[in-house]
């Protein structure tokens, strides 16, 4: 026992012994180069302090070394957190005292825009490159192509202006397994595909947003034998997809969405047989999806969304037992859903969303789909006929079924769902009182948006704890409790009524995160509370269409986020508190309809992300502030109605986003606010072409001016001319004088032009034929004088729009013009025209008559032998 002890013991001993010896120190040359690496680089965060001279540098971090030989094989500097703890500054040449370095990763590191170092390239080692999201900038050397053992390559990432002129360098790396080049740009080089094809070792191809235009080989062929995944999303393809891609039988992953892909999906498709992931969303698809598509077994993510595909959802679709995820919305898909679609046990996300699916939705087209989380079929007319007692065999986290009819009964199968974040059943046909279990259910979910139904109830006693969109519903009584996680809570147009401040100052375990709060159109009453600064979150502030009274207060100027502001249609005076100009995020003041006095202030023209300016219907006086014509982003500036004098500001065609044609500024139209499942775009009553309208989703594409019914006198600045993009320009009922801009039919886009009801005098422009996209004009009750410029467009408006100026002549009037009129303010291209055209075709006509006559006659005369062969058929015909 003694000597078996003994051998174990001197067993353990040698093999420590051994370990020892194989424990070598990193190569010093190669310690050196590091540190002398380390130098040039820019380390803020000190990620590399334990490179030191004192530290064995196989211990560093990011370095690893080979276990026998000691020799550096691996730098591994990638960032963990991208956007912070970056490496930048100069990638040292040192690095080629690496020689054995096999491994370089440099991903989410900031570099600057500097060019990817040409040295890289004799660094014959390297097996592995990861520069992804690194910030480099200019031509990818060609020198990589020496990196023959590479199997690798990762690039790009980032938005630093990398590219290729010429992919021929890439040819010559035949180990290549791995190669992603996201946003670097291609487009350079029109046969990238032939240089890649030629790798048939190649496993990964990975190329989005990289301005590619062509996949079709010059070659006649490619040779992607081993590929396995093929991602070339985000480029500019636009013509059909190639054939050679559906005999790529290895892939099992295939993403061309986000380009402009033609035509139909082929059939040969069956031919990938291993294919589990197809991405085909977001290009321009027709016809209908292939029954071949059904004999893909291996697939379990489908995405089909985005195109303009028809015929009815294949009912094939049932026979593949695998799928998890089948997106197929907004396309032209018709017909009811296939019934065997509730046989895939295995669907965890089912969208069918914005089709022309119809039919009734039963149990049965649930009946096996016990995974599904996520379904979406909104804007179909699908109705939902279940049994009030039906227990689904799934828990879903969402579900939108916005549009579909799902009523008239309250859906009560909801209540049976303990995992939901966010519902909606918007439009759904609901005619009903809330049921008793709706908001203590409602209280687990995130959001829920019940908006345009007929769901009636009392809320005073309701305590809300989810964000919360019910407008355009029957909800009586007070406003409900909110709790402070609630961020967004609409409830406009309905019958709500009490005072305001009930609701504003109730009490809170919290600070709230409201940030969008609409409770316009109902019958709320009082003056706007001190406990209005509680609410410090907000964002959205629509309390408009009600009953509310009293100054707005300044304290409301506190609300230092605030970036809609609604408080239209209510009966607020006093002034524009000054406060409100420390709500330097601003984009949209509408307090149009209330009996506000004063001046317009002039720091308005401070509140530079200012977009909308709504002030009509109230009793402001004084001049229009020069400093409006600070507010470069102003889409909307209305101050109709109310008794402001002075001239029309000359400096208006400073406002850029009037002067630019027809542009949308959706990325500066900053009250837009995106949560994870509701995106409330902004809104505004607008008055154009004489009619009130609402305004959500095209906002952002609106450009009017309104300066009606006030006391401006003076003329019509010529710098109004310059508002290229404006749409609607209406100064009527003013004391404006002067002539109309001769280049008024610059302004190309105008819809509505109303000058009636001042004292402007003159011809009216011949430019105003040049507005084709007229359709709302207005020039009566002036002094214009002479000819209505004549184009298909003027003739076109009412008789009306032209009367009560005495002077003026020529259709749609019935007044004609007399000779001395007749020049005036005529296009010579049409009245004027025609006239000198009918006058030339008489003479002509006659010209024309004289010579042809002489001419034969002449002939007649001088040639005997001609007079006689005429007279004799004339005695032949008469004969």
């Amino acid at each position: 026992m003694r000597n078996s002890n003994s051998i174990v013991a001197f067993l353990f001993l040698a093999i420590l012994n051994l370990c020892k010896a194989n424990s070598l120190a990193c190569n010093d040359k190669e310690k050196q180069a590091l540190l002398r690496f380390k130098q040039g680089l820019m380390d803020p965060a000190k990620r590399l302090s334990s490179w030191s001279l004192t530290e064995d540098c196989c211990g560093w971090a990011g370095v690893r070394c080979d276990n026998v030989s000691g020799r550096v094989v691996e730098l591994n500097l990638g960032n963990p957190y991208p956007h912070l703890y970056a490496l930048g500054g100069e990638i040292s040449p040192t690095l080629l005292e690496l020689e054995h370095l096999n491994f370089l990763n440099l991903s989410f590191n900031d570099f600057g825009g500097a060019p990817i170092p040409n040295f890289l390239g004799s660094m014959r080692s390297l097996t592995y490159v990861n520069l992804w999201g690194a910030s480099f900038g200019g031509l990818i050397p060609h020198q990589l192509g020496n990196l023959s053992s590479l199997r690798h390559l990762d690039l790009g990432g980032g938005n630093s202006g990398l590219y290729v002129d010429n992919f021929s360098w890439i040819s010559y790396l035949y180990s290549l397994h791995y190669l992603c080049m996201s946003r670097v740009d291609l487009q350079r080089d029109v046969h990238w595909l032939d240089s890649l094809s030629l790798f048939s070792s190649l496993s990964e191809l990975r190329l989005p947003n990289c301005q590619l235009n062509n996949m079709i080989s010059s070659l006649g062929y490619v040779n992607f034998t081993s590929l396995t995944v093929l991602h070339l999303p985000s480029n500019n393809f636009s013509h059909n997809m190639p054939n050679w891609l559906f005999n790529v039988s290895s892939l099992w992953s295939l993403d061309l969405s986000d380009n402009s892909f033609k035509g139909n999906i082929p059939s040969t498709i069956s031919n990938l047989q291993n294919l589990y992931h197809l991405n085909l969303s977001v290009n321009m698809l027709i016809g209908r999806i292939p029954e071949s598509l059904g004999q893909l077994k291996h697939l379990e993510i489908v995405l089909l969304f985005s195109n303009s595909l028809c015929g009815p959802i294949l009912s094939q679709m049932g026979n593949l037992s695998s799928l998890s995820s089948l997106y197929l919305g907004t396309n032209k898909l018709n017909d009811t859903l296939p019934r065997n679609l509730g046989l895939l046990s295995n669907l965890v996300e089912l969208s069918t969303e914005n089709n022309f699916i119809e039919g009734m939705i039963t149990e049965v087209n649930f009946v096996k789909l016990s995974k599904l989380k996520y379904l979406n079929m909104s804007s179909t007319s699908v109705v939902f006929n279940v049994s009030h007692n039906w227990i689904p065999p799934f828990q879903l986290e969402y579900i939108n079924l916005a549009y579909c009819k799902v009523g008239p009964k309250f859906p009560a199968w909801l209540q049976t769902q303990r995992s939901l974040q966010a519902l909606y059943l918007s439009y759904g046909g609901i005619v009903d009182t809330a049921p008793n279990w709706l908001w203590k259910w409602a209280s687990h979910i995130d959001f829920l948006v019940l908006s345009y139904n007929q769901i009636y109830g009392d809320l005073s006693q309701v305590m809300l704890n989810a964000s919360f969109n019910a407008n355009s519903n029957l909800f009586v009584g007070q406003l409900p409790h909110l709790s402070p996680n609630v961020a967004v809570f609409t409830i406009a147009n309905n019958s709500l009524s009490g005072e305001i401040s009930s609701f504003l100052c109730q009490k809170m375990n919290g600070r709230s995160k409201l940030e969008i709060l609409d409770l316009s159109n109902n019958a709320l009453s009082g003056e706007l509370p001190h406990c209005l600064m509680r609410w410090q979150s907000l964002i959205h502030l629509d309390l408009g269409s009600n009953y509310l009274f009293g100054k707005i207060p300044e304290f409301i100027g506190s609300l230092f986020s605030l970036k809609a502001l609604h408080l239209h249609n209510n009966s607020f005076s006093g002034g524009i508190p000054l406060s409100l100009r420390n709500c330097t995020s601003l984009g949209l003041i509408d307090l149009a309809k209330n009996k506000l006095i004063g001046n317009i202030p002039s720091w308005i023209g401070e509140r530079t992300h200012l977009m909308v300016l709504q002030l009509r219907s109230n009793e402001f006086f004084g001049d229009i502030p020069q400093q409006i014509c600070r507010l470069s982003y102003l889409i909307v500036l209305d101050l109709a109605n109310n008794r402001l004098s002075g001239s029309i500001p000359r400096c208006l065609n400073s406002i850029t986003a009037m002067a630019v044609t027809h542009i949308p500024i959706k990325d500066k139209f900053n009250t837009v606010v995106d949560y994870s499942y509701y995106r409330y775009p902004e809104h505004l009553l607008l008055v154009i072409k004489g009619r009130e309208s609402k305004y959500s989703s095209i906002l952002p594409l609106v450009r009017i001016v309104d300066l009606s019914c006030n006391n401006l006198s003076g003329g019509i600045p010529t710098e109004i001319s310059s508002l290229f993009g404006l749409q609607s320009l209406n100064l009527s009922q003013n004391q404006l004088t002067g002539r109309i801009p001769q280049k008024i039919g610059d302004i190309e886009y105008l819809e509505s032009l109303d000058l009636s009801n001042n004292h402007l005098s003159g011809e009216i422009p011949v430019s105003i034929t040049n507005l084709t996209f007229l359709s709302h004009l207005d020039l009566s009750y002036n002094n214009f004088s002479g000819r209505i410029p004549s184009s298909t467009q003027i003739q076109s408006f009412n008789a009306l729009d032209f009367v009560g100026n005495p002077e003026l002549c020529g259709a749609p009037l019935l007044k004609n013009c007399t000779e001395d009129e007749g020049p005036q303010g005529v296009n010579p291209s049409d009245g004027n025209g025609e006239i000198l055209e009918r006058s030339w075709f008489y003479i002509g006509m006659e010209t024309g008559f004289v010579v042809g006559f002489l001419g034969v006659c002449g002939s007649l005369l001088c040639k005997r032998a001609w007079r006689h062969a005429y007279f004799k058929f004339l005695d032949n015909m008469k004969d």
